[in-house]
């Protein structure tokens, strides 16, 4: 008896220690130390795209299906619509990275880019924006939003 009872808490737990190392691995990136040396350019990039001064609006909705529509209007800083970038999206859960979706987006009007995604889970999510221009990314922002 007390060889099995030693052999189903051993079980239990080894059990128990793989579902949670399968589930959340605790990395954010795959490799840190290539996140950290591309760390000098992405705050170049920031600041060059702070200088920029454009004003990006994002809109995301949740439809009746379970998708989602993201709508973007890109404006310079005088405030005139931006046509000709390509701009794509990403839905993140914060907690799985197996459960993003990436979005992509195509210009709907002068300055509006639209793109949708099905079957968008509810609850917490990372929206990321890129926009390229001449295949050099020149805008991106991370923000968190909650879909119902």
């Amino acid at each position: 008896m007390l060889v099995a009872f030693f052999g189903v808490v051993i079980g239990v737990n080894v059990t128990m220690m793989k579902l949670a190392i399968a589930t959340l691995p605790g990395t954010d990136v795959d490799s840190p130390y290539a996140a950290g040396l591309t760390y000098d350019r992405e705050i170049s990039a920031a600041q060059q795209q702070a200088a920029r001064k454009w004003q990006i609006n994002a809109h995301i909705e949740r439809r009746a299906d379970g998708g989602a529509t993201l709508q973007v209007e890109a404006r310079d800083a005088a405030g005139q619509p931006m046509s000709g970038l390509k701009f794509g999206g990403r839905l993140e859960r914060p907690t799985d990275k197996r459960a993003d979706l990436a979005v992509g987006l195509s210009e709907a009007g002068i300055g509006i880019y639209r793109g949708d995604a099905a079957s968008v889970a509810p609850g917490q999510w990372d929206l990321v924006i890129e926009g390229e221009a001449r295949g050099m990314r020149v805008f991106l922002s991370r923000n968190r939003v909650i879909l119902h």
